[in-house]
């Protein structure tokens, strides 16, 4: 009655010894309990709401249906949960203990299921460190007495099977911790859907009954040579992207639609979701998870988020979700201090709390977190078909001292800052997703120096399949920000990456990260008047795309969206009705599709065969220029950083030839002064820079040429 009872089972339900047998209930707000067809009476325990049988053996079977008169006259039928017999396997539980089980989330969290002919859902959470918990939900008016779990041992987790129960019930774990009697509501870590917030309840959720439409991509992505082939991500934040005519957020169904067509006109190949990992506070764009199994019910329900994956995939779009394992909020209703004790955290605020974020970090060395968080990635890739994860703050994980003054940090076992805990977890995560998933890709936001980030895990690497490129990204902005008078003295900011560029597999990024906080937009970024911001901000993607490396873009700065991004309203899709914005966006959709279609833009993107400077030390001039290649394309590249045109700019080339002038920034097309060279130029017999051959430009002003070598 005081709900203290550490083994529930022992007492309720029905338990036989010989050829006698007792029933045991405990049912507040009833009048009457009977069970069976002939309705013998449960009676009464007298000063209680406990209700007890006794008798023989043989007039009760081991799962009798109960009827409960409550205290409207109601009748209620129900089966006791307490009649039946343990449902979780000790394999499970141990592969679990070893953080092995790789899918963990199908035997945690709550799933229905028929258990001796009788359907119900199964609860199961892992809490070692309760005195006692129960489902509490809208089934059993959120009362902890009613449905306390049984315990299974050392192994921390405890399960009830609860017959009747229906898929869209309302439910939460109600823990007591044993040392301090603290009573806590939690949410369920395992949960496949939650309340619409501010609410924070668990939903049991319809299990996985969607049928797919994306086959072929799923067969073909096995066998993708991705390495080779070209990735522009389009960065997206779902909920800010497009709303409704009142503001709202849209569905992922009426979003996949509308993405489809967006992402076919402007060419990208894959679109990266901030996360969607349900998560409490809007502000925190989804950074701050609390439900790693369940996509946000902002945006609608998990099989909508299946069918937005399934149609982008049909289109011949990849996706790919932010997943944060790095850390998590402090709310009482989720993870921190999940059974009164640092279950998921450290319990040292040195190791457990981020100093920039407010949050918690995951305690890497406990088997059953790790398992969590590995089981979550794993979730997205097997039941939502993602092409791949983006894991977020990789720095924060690896370094103990990340962002910590002297003295409050902990040094590992052997004196130094790496958390050797959280790199064995990176390292498990990159070989077990590659080998169960082949063709998803894991890649890391690794903003420093950390050697062989993707570099296979079995050479010694973490195992990423890529990186975003942070030193290319600053020092390019910070090149690019400047007047174009000075340029010339920091021209080493755009060629200095080529020293490390081939040392790990680069995204290059102009991430959410860029847009906010004072940062100004891309656009705002850029110097000078506004012909030359709207030149500057061409010359850097056309830059960025014949650049080698993967690419990404956020949203919005496609078309140059003037303000910074506010997550609490959609893009300004009006500045596409005025000339400096839809160009901008022709532009960026022309580079995708030529950096799709063209090898020698793509092919080689992270090996040294597909670059080579042809002149990069031209820094009175601020130009670069550089070619590219594939096994059977070449292209010549052109960069001009000033606003002063260069007429009869001699450049030299491989091969002698014809060669098409495929792309030029400065195009009437994109709003620029239309200067540039004929279609098709053909070389000189006089070598330059090296070469045996030469061509005679036109350099336009703040601007960049893509030519393209197409006949002897």
């Amino acid at each position: 009655m005081a709900a203290t009872h550490h083994d529930p089972f022992s007492y309720l339900g029905l338990h036989r010894d010989g050829d006698k047998a007792c029933l045991r209930l405990y049912a507040p707000n009833s009048k009457k309990i009977f069970f069976g067809k002939s309705k013998k009476p449960v009676e009464r325990q007298s000063g209680s709401d406990f209700f007890e049988w006794t008798g023989s053996s043989d007039a009760i079977g081991d799962h009798e249906k109960i009827t409960r008169i409550d205290n409207l006259n109601q009748s209620i039928d129900f089966f006791d949960p307490y009649s039946f017999a343990v449902q979780i396997e000790d394999f499970d539980l141990y592969l679990f203990g070893e953080g092995r089980h790789w899918n963990i989330y199908r035997v945690l969290g709550a799933h229905s299921k028929v258990v001796d002919g009788v359907a119900g859902v199964l609860f199961a959470t892992w809490a070692p460190n309760a005195e006692r918990v129960s489902v509490t939900g809208d089934f059993n008016q959120w009362d902890g007495r009613i449905h306390p779990m049984r315990n299974l041992g050392a192994s921390g987790v405890w399960e009830l099977f609860i017959p009747g129960i229906q898929q869209g019930n309302l439910y939460k774990f109600e823990i007591r911790n044993r040392a301090t009697g603290q009573v806590m509501s939690k949410i369920d870590p395992y949960a496949s859907g939650y309340e619409y917030r501010p609410s924070t309840a668990s939903i049991i959720a319809q299990e996985q009954a969607y049928d797919w439409g994306d086959l072929y991509w799923m067969a073909a992505r096995e066998s993708a040579d991705w390495l080779h082939q070209p990735m522009s991500i389009y960065e997206v934040h779902l909920g800010s992207w497009q709303r409704d005519d009142e503001g709202g957020f849209l569905n992922y169904r009426i979003l996949a639609d509308r993405l489809v067509e967006y992402l076919r006109k402007t060419g990208f190949t894959h679109i990266e979701l901030l996360p969607i990992t349900e998560h409490p506070f809007d502000d925190s764009w989804g950074y701050q998870c609390t439900g790693y199994f369940a996509p946000t019910s902002r945006l609608g329900s998990p099989d909508d988020f299946r069918y937005f994956v399934d149609t982008l995939h049909q289109a011949g779009i990849g996706v790919i979700l932010d997943w944060v394992p790095a850390h998590f909020p402090k709310d009482a209703h989720a993870l921190a201090h999940f059974d009164g004790s640092a279950l998921y955290e450290h319990e040292d605020p040195r190791k457990g709390e981020h100093p920039d974020w407010g949050t918690l970090i995951y305690n890497f060395g406990r088997n059953e977190v790790s398992n969590f968080l590995l089981s979550s990635a794993l979730f997205w890739l097997e039941e939502f078909h993602l092409d791949g994860l983006r894991v977020d703050a990789v720095a924060s994980m690896i370094y103990l001292d990340y962002s910590r003054e002297n003295q409050n940090w902990v040094p590992n076992i052997h004196g130094g800052n790496e958390n050797l805990e959280a790199i064995a977890f990176l390292r498990q995560l990159n070989s077990v997703t590659h080998s169960e998933y082949p063709g998803t890709m894991v890649i890391a936001e690794e903003s420093t120096a950390w050697p062989q980030v993707t570099r296979p895990v079995n050479l010694g690497g973490l195992g990423f399949s890529m990186k975003w490129n942070m030193g290319w990204m600053h020092d390019t902005l910070n090149y690019m920000q400047r007047d174009p008078v000075y340029r010339h003295y920091h021209h080493n900011q755009l060629t200095f990456g080529l020293l490390y560029l081939f040392t790990e597999n680069f995204v290059l990024s102009f991430s959410h990260d860029e847009v906010v906080h004072g940062k100004g937009s891309m656009i705002n970024k850029m110097p000078g008047d506004d012909w030359q911001r709207y030149a500057n901000l061409r010359l850097l993607y056309t830059y960025m795309y014949t650049y080698p490396g993967k690419k990404l873009v956020f949203m919005g700065s496609e078309f140059a969206q003037t303000s910074e991004w506010n997550h609490h309203k959609q893009l300004d899709w009006n500045l596409l009705e005025y000339a400096p914005h839809f160009t901008m966006q022709n532009l960026v959709s022309d580079l995708n599709h030529l950096y799709t279609a063209e090898s020698a833009l793509h092919r080689f993107d992270f090996e040294p065969q597909g670059f080579e400077w042809i002149e990069c030390n031209d820094s009175d001039q601020s130009v670069l220029s550089y070619l590219r290649r594939s096994e059977n394309e070449l292209i010549i590249v052109l960069l001009n950083f000033t606003p002063i045109p260069r007429s009869g700019y001699r450049v030299g080339v491989p091969q002698a030839g014809t060669y098409q002038e495929i792309l030029n920034s400065d195009s009437s097309y994109y709003n620029g002064s239309n200067m540039g060279n004929h279609q098709f130029i053909n070389s000189e017999e006089k070598s330059w820079m090296g070469r045996p051959c030469s061509l005679m430009l036109t350099l336009p002003p703040l601007a960049g040429l893509i030519l393209k070598y197409v006949a002897k």
